[in-house]
């Protein structure tokens, strides 16, 4: 309790955690004894200069003798941090401590945070690239569109580690997961739905590519609204080159328009940008997946309000449906590291969706029930992803992107790349 006897704030609740001793949110630990003169002698020198030497000889013998095998890059230059902005990248090393801290508590991956302080994305790119022998793969994180698009792009084909903009990939695999049991429990078929779109940024672009891919939607079942309007063929000239993929050739103008021909309205704008009378002419049985932060484009009590058949998601933790990137990428990343694949593809976000899916389908562990603290999970419009601390996500959702690496889809599936 605070002085005037109101209860502390979040805000500052989340001050006293990050600073109490000592500060932060994770450490260094050790992993071998360090206790005697013998145990120093092997090491470090003389002994250490073993395993050097063997690296040398083969490069290949660094995951025996070191942790790169299990350890993880979480680099950012701080340009789009959550819901903040461009903060530059000393104030977003609380954020990436944080992912950092979730690697280790969900899937055993020790990650070192690394924020570069850089004005160019050449230099980034440079940056990251000179450092990647640490690591064993590479999370990008919080950096803004188009930069992101084009910084992952050269690391992809530079680095022989993979790398992912989880902001991107992370965000489309959860959404596809949900997507997935919404059109189940609202008995639409992917080939009949119309999506909406609100937002053009890197999670934006995304998640429209891996739902073709997953779906097999096709470009006129989609339409993406940006800050300016409809991305249309009539805006062509204006267009950056990364959002040409997605116009199309509509009369549609206005959100209110649009909304009254989708079935879903996936969100990854700005807060409050839907209001409630805006559903009322939606079609029925409405998916909406309100992503913004910490203000949902709607909030799900003002939807609900309005009809009664919606299912609807946001991206926190307080309402159902939470759609929460850390659902997904440490069990990516671990399958990744496990198989020392050299690269992520749309295979394995594909997979990942389909098992985080598959997982909300099945009866909740009185485990998870008790730490979620809710009475009752099941399957249904309220529980359609399974809460991210789930133990099983590890022990089922590995597996299958493991499997798929190792025995990759005959035929490719399409390109989770965009132009730039």
């Amino acid at each position: 309790m605070s002085a005037d006897g109101n209860q502390k704030s979040l805000s500052q609740r989340a001050l006293e955690y990050h600073a109490a001793q000592p500060p932060g949110k994770v450490a260094m630990m050790l992993t071998k004894p360090a206790s005697t003169a013998d145990d120093l002698a092997l090491a470090y020198s003389p002994g250490v200069a073993s395993p050097c030497l063997q690296i040398e000889k083969s490069p290949a013998a660094i995951y025996d003798y070191t942790n790169k095998g299990n350890l993880v890059g979480v680099i950012s230059n701080g340009s789009a941090v959550l819901g903040l902005g461009n903060i530059g990248a000393r104030a977003s090393k609380p954020v990436m401590e944080g992912k950092a801290m979730l690697f280790k508590k969900f899937a055993g991956i020790d990650a070192y945070d690394i924020e570069v302080d850089c004005p160019t994305p050449e230099i980034f790119i440079e940056t990251v690239a000179s450092i990647s022998p640490t690591f064993g793969a590479i999370n990008l994180e919080d950096i803004r569109a188009p930069e992101c698009f084009f910084i992952e792009h050269r690391l992809r084909r530079r680095l022989d580690i993979p790398v992912m903009h989880d902001d991107q990939h992370g965000t489309a695999v959860v959404t596809c997961a949900a997507l997935e049991n919404a059109l189940e429990l609202k008995n639409k078929k992917a080939e009949n739905i119309r999506v909406l779109v609100l937002g053009a940024g890197s999670a934006a672009i995304a998640i429209v590519r891996l739902m073709m891919s997953m779906f097999g939607l096709k470009k006129r079942q989609i339409m993406v609204f940006d800050s300016k309007g409809v991305i249309g063929t009539h805006r062509a000239s204006t267009l950056e080159s990364y959002k040409m993929s997605l116009a199309r050739d509509t009369r549609i103008r206005t959100l209110e328009t649009a909304i009254k021909v989708a079935d879903v309205i996936i969100g990854v704008s700005r807060g409050s940008m839907i209001k409630p009378h805006m559903l009322k002419n939606m079609r029925q049985n409405p998916i909406i997946f309100a992503m913004a932060n910490p203000v949902p484009e709607i909030m799900p009590a003002a939807a609900k309000e309005v009809r009664d058949d919606i299912i609807i998601a946001t991206g926190r933790s307080d309402f159902p449906n939470q759609v929460n990137n850390s659902i997904c990428f440490p069990y990516l990343f671990r399958a990744a590291l496990d198989t020392r694949t050299s690269r992520f593809t749309t295979a394995m976000f594909s997979t990942a969706a389909h098992a985080i899916a598959k997982l909300a389908r099945e009866p909740v562990p009185k485990e998870v029930l008790a730490a979620s603290g809710r009475k009752r999970l099941e399957f249904g419009p309220d529980y359609i992803l399974p809460m991210q601390f789930d133990p099983r996500l590890l022990d089922t959702v590995v597996p299958a992107i493991s499997e798929v690496v190792r025995n990759p889809p005959s035929e490719p599936l399409l390109s989770f790349e965009v132009s730039i």
